[in-house]
C-alpha cells in the first residue's frame, strides 16, 4: 500500500468517523419511513387501533433519527471543501449536479411534507396526511438513489470526459447515473436500510414481550419483524452474491482483499477464517473449503480468482481491513437469515410468541444491522483504495494542501462534539424504545400549542390554557 503523509491519514480518519455517524441514520430512517407508511397503511384499511398507536410511538424516533441524519450529513460536505478541495475540483462538475439532484428531488419532498407527517395528525384529512407519509418515504428512497448512484460512480466511473485542467466532465449522464455497478449497490443497500429497520424494530418488541408476553403493540412489531427477516434476509443474500459478481468484474483487487487471496489460482478454496499478511502476502493460519472460492465467484469449480500479486504493492487496499470487515458484514447476514428462518418454524408451530429463546435472540440482533452497514461501508471504501475514483484518481491526489496539526485539532473537536450531541440524541431515542407504546400513544402533537392568539396559547393535547410568553 502506498505511505500516505500523517494529515491525510488524519483527514481520511475524520472523513471516516463523521460518516460512520451519519450512515447509520440514514440506513435507520429509510426502512422505518417506509415502516410508518405501512403501519398508516393498515390502519386505515382495518381500522384497528394498535397500527396508529405504534405509528405515533415510532414516529417519534423517526423524527429524532431523520434529525441527526441530517445534521451529521451537513457536516460531512464541509470537508469536501476543507480536506478535499482537490477531490471537488476534478470531480465537481460530475458529482455536484447529482448531489443537486438529491436536494432538488429528495430532499425538498422529505422537508415540504416531513412536518405534516409529524404534526399534522389531527390537523388535516386521514388522506392528505397518509400522502405525506408516503412522500417523506419516498424520499427518504430518492435520495438513496442519488447517494447511491455518486458512490457508485467513484467505485466505476462511467460517461465521463476529462477536460484539459484534468476535470472530469459529464459526456453520457445516463452512463454517469447508472454506472455499472449501480443498480447492485443501490438494492444492497435499501435492503440492508430495511433489514436494519426490522431488527430494531423486533428487538424493541421482543423487550416488551419478555416483561408482559400479552402485549398486543409488542407482538404486532416482532411479528412483522420477524416476517421482514425471513422474507429480505434471504433475498439480501441473493443480491449481495451479484453485487460480488459485479465487484469481480470492475473491481478485482477489492474482491482479492475480501477473499485473502494473494495468489492467482484456478479452483481457488474459500477461505473462511485467517490472518492476511500484506508483508509477508500470505494468510496465515487459513480455515478453507476448496475450490468452493471459485465457485461462488465465478459460479465454475475451476473458474480463476486473481490474487493481490497480480497488483504492485502500492496498488492494493488493507487486506487485513477488508477481510475482517466483510465477514463481519457476511456472518450477520447469515445469522438474520437464520432468525427469520427459526421464527417461520415457531410461526408454522404456531407458538411464536411462546419461545422466549427468540425473544433474547431478537433483542441480541437489534442492533446487528447497524454493525453490518457498517462493515459493509468500511469493505468497499477501504477496498477501492489506494483511489477515491476507482483506478482514475488517488487519495494522494485529492486533499488539500493540510496540515497535520489543524487537521488533528478539528477531528479531536469533532469527536468531542459528536459523542456529546449524538451521544445525547441516542440515549434519548432508547429511553423511548424502553416505553412501551400505549393504547391511544400521543404523537408529536400532542402538548404543542394549536393556536396562540390574545397572550393565550391553547394546548392540543389537554385543552388547558396558559398565558403565551
Amino acid at each position: 500500500m502506498t505511505e500516505l503523509p500523517l494529515a491525510i491519514d488524519l483527514a481520511r480518519m475524520q472523513f471516516a468517523f463523521t460518516v460512520s455517524f451519519h450512515i447509520v441514520f440514514p440506513a435507520f430512517s429509510i426502512g422505518l419511513a417506509s415502516y410508518l407508511a405501512v403501519l398508516e397503511a393498515l390502519w386505515l384499511k382495518t381500522g384497528r387501533q394498535v397500527y396508529i398507536d405504534l405509528f405515533q410511538y415510532w414516529v417519534k424516533i423517526f423524527a429524532l433519527a431523520f434529525g441527526m441524519g441530517v445534521v451529521s450529513g451537513i457536516v460531512m460536505s464541509y470537508q469536501f471543501g476543507t480536506n478535499w478541495s482537490v477531490f471537488s475540483d476534478k470531480t465537481g462538475p460530475v458529482l455536484g449536479p447529482l448531489m443537486g439532484y438529491e436536494v432538488l428531488s429528495a430532499f425538498f419532498l422529505e422537508a415540504g411534507f416531513l412536518g405534516v407527517m409529524l404534526f399534522g395528525m389531527n390537523k388535516v384529512g386521514k388522506g392528505l396526511h397518509f400522502l405525506a407519509t408516503l412522500m417523506v418515504a419516498a424520499g427518504t428512497l430518492f435520495s438513496a438513489f442519488w447517494i447511491l448512484s455518486v458512490n457508485s460512480w467513484m467505485q466505476t466511473p462511467a460517461g465521463y470526459g476529462i477536460n484539459e485542467m484534468g476535470q472530469f466532465i459529464p459526456v453520457n449522464w445516463v452512463e454517469i447515473i447508472f454506472n455499472p455497478s449501480f443498480p447492485y449497490r443501490l438494492v444492497h443497500m435499501v435492503l440492508a436500510a430495511y433489514l436494519t429497520t426490522a431488527f430494531v424494530v423486533g428487538g424493541v418488541g421482543a423487550y416488551h414481550l419478555l416483561r408482559d408476553r400479552s402485549n398486543q403493540a409488542a407482538r404486532v412489531m416482532f411479528s412483522m419483524a420477524m416476517w421482514m427477516a425471513a422474507i429480505v434476509a434471504p433475498v439480501q443474500i441473493v443480491a449481495g452474491d451479484l453485487h460480488g459478481l459485479n465487484t469481480l468484474e470492475h473491481q478485482p483487487a477489492k474482491v482479492a482483499a475480501m477473499e485473502g487471496h494473494f495468489e492467482t489460482q484456478r479452483g481457488a478454496p474459500l477461505i473462511l477464517f485467517g490472518l492476511p499478511d500484506m508483508e509477508a502476502e500470505e494468510t496465515r493460519y487459513a480455515i478453507e473449503i476448496p475450490r468452493l472460492g471459485s465457485m461462488i465467484l465465478t459460479h465454475d469449480w475451476n473458474g480463476e480468482v486473481k490474487g493481490l500479486k497480480e497488483w504492485p504493492p502500492e496498488e492494493r487496499p488493507n487486506a487485513t481491513l477488508v477481510f475482517w470487515s466483510f465477514r463481519v458484514m457476511v456472518g450477520i447476514g447469515f445469522a438474520m437469515m437464520a432468525l427469520g428462518a427459526w421464527s417461520l418454524w415457531l410461526r408454522l408451530r404456531k407458538s411464536l410468541y411462546d419461545a422466549k429463546g427468540t425473544y433474547l435472540a431478537a433483542m441480541i440482533m437489534g442492533p446487528s444491522g447497524f454493525i453490518a452497514v457498517l462493515a459493509g461501508w468500511i469493505t468497499t471504501e477501504v477496498g477501492r483504495q489506494p483511489y477515491t475514483v476507482y483506478g482514475l484518481l488517488k487519495t494522494l491526489d485529492s486533499a488539500s494542501p493540510l496540515d497535520a496539526p489543524a487537521v488533528a485539532v478539528s477531528l479531536a473537536v469533532f469527536a468531542g462534539v459528536y459523542f456529546v450531541v449524538f451521544g445525547a440524541g441516542v440515549f434519548y431515542i432508547l429511553r423511548l424504545m424502553g416505553k412501551s407504546p400505549d393504547s391511544g400513544e400521543s404523537g408529536l402533537d400532542a402538548g404543542v400549542p394549536s393556536r396562540a392568539a390574545g397572550g393565550i396559547a391553547v394546548y392540543a393535547d389537554t385543552n388547558q390554557s396558559q398565558p403565551a410568553e
